[in-house]
């Protein structure tokens, strides 16, 4: 018996990768990786609470290299899907569709998410 004939689902394999497709990838993971970020607030917030050295620990952790390098990629996260959504809002209200402009978009969130994370790393280092 023949299987039955029938179109197959797209999958990642046959979509041209273009930055609107790998911005749409970015914004899905960037909302999980704000989800697993909260639990470093929840960590600090806690230890905070707790006072002595419980929250110097966690500031000992977060002034390491690795704790900076994370720190920076949750901020990056944060802006890089705060860019996504306002994306998002504008399509959702009918506007934004040509393909001019979802490209506009798609690298301005690209490098809009690093460079607000960049100023803004800058500005507390300097303060």
């Amino acid at each position: 018996m023949a299987p039955p004939s029938r179109p197959l689902s797209p999958h990642l394999l046959i979509y041209k990768w273009e930055i609107t497709l790998a911005m749409s990838i970015l914004h899905r993971i960037t909302g999980v990786g704000l989800y697993m970020g909260m639990a470093l607030l929840t960590w600090w917030l806690v230890a905070a609470a707790m006072g002595g050295p419980t929250l110097e620990t966690v500031h000992w952790v977060m002034g390491t290299w690795l704790g900076q390098l994370v720190l920076f990629g949750f901020t990056w996260a944060l802006f890089h899907h705060l860019l996504g959504g306002l994306r998002h809002f504008v399509w959702d209200m009918g506007a934004g569709f040509s393909r001019e402009m979802r490209f506009g978009f798609a690298w301005a969130t690209a490098i809009g998410g690093l460079a607000l994370a960049a100023l803004l790393w800058l500005l507390v280092v300097w303060s």
